[in-house]
Formats: structure tokens, sequence, C-alpha cells
């Protein structure tokens, strides 16, 4: 029997301390954050003081803000203003408004993929539109915004059909992702059996990095970090972390097959161990998930460390945008698994725990031992 997967990210929003984009206009700066979106009502359109928000229509994909706004908007980018990227390694402030976009559609497709479902059949945008933008910020933030959506739905293999737009104090993104697939091609999350091992897909510290680069511009701030990192770290950081939010983990979900997962979680909102513990709530088992390692973004971890009790990452519980997944596997299965995502994408995974008898319960461990992604800088390289 066909089952009907339609999940709605409630953390797949581009939230302040999770991801920023920052706009020049008339002389000024405006910082585009996401909170909450509205519900989605089917296929519907609507229209903002003239300019189309249907992502389908022709003038969707394109900005008609006036030259001199988007020449500050888009000054030191070396993205062209249609999502894609010609240089991953180019150094530059600020990432394009696109990657709010695409970050936010990386995002709510985690939730299918997270279930090991690869194919999304439908996808419907949320958009929420400040009311405290100009109509000339409206007309050059709103299009990338969703021409970024798109990009990375088209990536999935995927299209937006719809969706809702309102007016909203804040300038929100988000959305929905449905698929209907036969039972064998999705993995329950509830399978997990003792001497299981915890793979992550992704590095954590991306609340951070993105904090620690809007504080280059906030002296009072970064003093309290400036002795533990250097502004060109924090550009890099911040880049990596942008990088890494817009990846999809389509990937990491087909492999989940091959490699006989026995379930998974996105880690997002609930940071590391949040996502942990929810997924060890809900085993068939009586295990327990023991968390050893924590991948994170280079020099992340030393600035967390210097901003005390803000973030808890190496606690677990800082916050993570379009993290990776979170996945349970077979011993003898998941150093392969790791070996085979970094041979197709590029990027390392990591075995960063065991499944153990237990209670149902997930912790890491008192002094975890923390991984700096990469290990080593190479020059003209991201990663």
């Amino acid at each position: 029997v066909p089952v009907l997967v339609s999940r709605t990210a409630t953390d797949s929003l581009i939230r302040w301390k999770t991801c920023c984009a920052t706009v020049g206009v008339d002389g000024g700066v405006y910082r585009a954050d996401a909170g909450a979106a509205g519900r989605p009502s089917g296929r519907c359109t609507a229209r903002v003081r003239g300019n189309t928000s249907d992502p389908n229509h022709p003038e969707a994909v394109q900005s008609r803000g006036p030259r001199e706004v988007l020449t500050r908007l888009l000054e030191g980018l070396q993205d062209d203003g249609t999502g894609h990227e010609h240089d991953h390694a180019a150094h530059f402030m600020h990432m394009p408004i696109t990657h709010i976009g695409k970050i936010s559609c990386a995002n709510v497709l985690s939730d299918l993929f997270a279930m090991g479902v690869t194919d999304c059949d439908n996808m419907l945008m949320l958009l929420g539109v400040s009311t405290k933008m100009t109509e000339k910020e409206r007309d050059v933030v709103i299009p990338l915004m969703m021409r970024g959506f798109k990009d990375a739905a088209l990536e999935a293999n995927t299209s937006v059909t719809g969706g809702q737009t309102v007016m909203n104090p804040w300038c929100t993104i988000g959305g929905v992702a449905t698929t209907v697939c036969q039972p064998n091609e999705f993995i329950v999350p509830d399978c997990a059996v003792v001497g299981d091992v915890l793979v992550l897909t992704k590095p954590l510290g991306t609340q951070v990095a993105v904090n620690a680069h809007q504080w280059l511009d906030q002296p009072e701030r970064w003093n309290r970090i400036k002795l533990v990192v250097s502004e060109e770290d924090v550009r890099k950081a911040y880049q990596r972390a942008m990088d890494s939010m817009a990846r999809l983990n389509r990937t990491a979900a087909r492999l989940m097959h091959k490699y006989n997962a026995h379930g998974a979680t996105d880690v997002t909102g609930f940071g590391l161990l949040g996502h942990a513990q929810n997924l060890a709530k809900n085993q068939k088992n009586e295990v327990s998930f023991v968390i050893h390692n924590l991948p994170i973004i280079a020099k992340m971890a030393a600035v967390a460390k210097a901003c005390g009790n803000m973030f808890h990452l190496l606690q677990g519980l800082s916050a993570e945008t379009s993290g990776g997944l979170l996945i349970c596997l077979p011993r003898e299965q998941a150093a392969a698994y790791c070996k085979d995502i970094e041979k197709q994408e590029g990027y390392q995974a990591w075995i960063i725990g065991i499944v153990e008898k237990g209670n149902r319960t997930a912790r890491i461990i008192d002094k975890p031992r923390v991984i700096e992604v990469p290990a080593k800088e190479k020059d003209g390289e991201l990663w």
C-alpha cells in the first residue's frame, strides 16, 4: 500500500541565530531574518506591491530593484544572482541572498531524507514578506530568496508548485515537502540495535559560525572571541557554514538503504543531543546512544568556549540549521558508508558514537573528542 509522507518542518526556517544576510540599502544595513511562516493552503499565489510571489512566474526569478541597490547588494560577491556559484572557495564577506532560500529548502527536504526517502513529489513554499521592508527592498530580496529555494528544489529533482505568501513583521521562508512511496522506499527510525554505531554527515557549529561573523561588526561582542580566533578564521567558518547548510542530505539518504541503516534523524533546532534523545526515545529495542566525538567547523569550538554558556555547543545543544543526518548503522557497514559518501560528494562523514543496551536515552560523554573540520587548511579550498 502506498504511503503518503508529508512533513512540514517546524524548524525549517532560517532563524536569526543560524543564518542571516546583510543587504546594503540606501546607505544603511538591513538584515533579513526569519522566524515563523504561515500554514500551507494548497496552491496559492499572491502579489506584493505588483511583484509576483508565484515561484513559477517568470518575474519570480528576476529582481526589479534599482541598479544602485543591486550594485550594493551584490558588491564583492562571486555569485551572479542566479544561485549558481562559480567558485566555492572564493573569499567574500557576505553570501548571496539566494542562499537563504537554498538553505531553507534543504532543511525542509531533510525531514524526508532522514527517513531514507530520496524522491520528493512536490514542494510548497511558505513566504512571509516583511512589512518593515521598503518596496525597493522587497523587489530585491524576495525574488532572490525564492530563486534560491527553487534552485535547491531542482537540485533535488523536484519542483515548487504553490504555497502561501503572507505579510509579516519578519521576513520568513519555509516550506512543505510531500512524497508518495512504497513501504520499502523509506526507513522507519525505530530499529536501532545494540552494537550499532552513530554516524553524522555534516559538522556542527553553524550557529556559532554565523553569530561570530555578525560580531565582526560589533566590537563589544568581537572582543570576547578575538583572542581565540582571527577575522579570517571567522569569515572562512561562515563560508563553510553556509556551504554546509545549503547542501542536500539526499546522497546520505540514498546510502542509508545501501548500508542497511536502522534509522536516522536530521540535526536541526534541538542540537545534536536533543535530536539524538528524540531518536533514542522512539526505538523499539531497549537501547541508548552514547556520543564520543563532536565534528565541529574549525575554530568554532574555541569560540563557543570563549562565550561561556551562550551556545552549549560541546554539550550538544547548539541549534543547527539544515544540519546533517544522525544515522544508526551496523558497525561493520559504517566505515564503508563514510567512505562512500566522501567518494560521491567530496564531504566527510564521521562515526561519532555507539548504540548500547539502555533505557532509550542519549548522552554525550564528559570529555568528548572535538574533531576540527577540516583538520588542516588547504590553499584555495574551502574544506
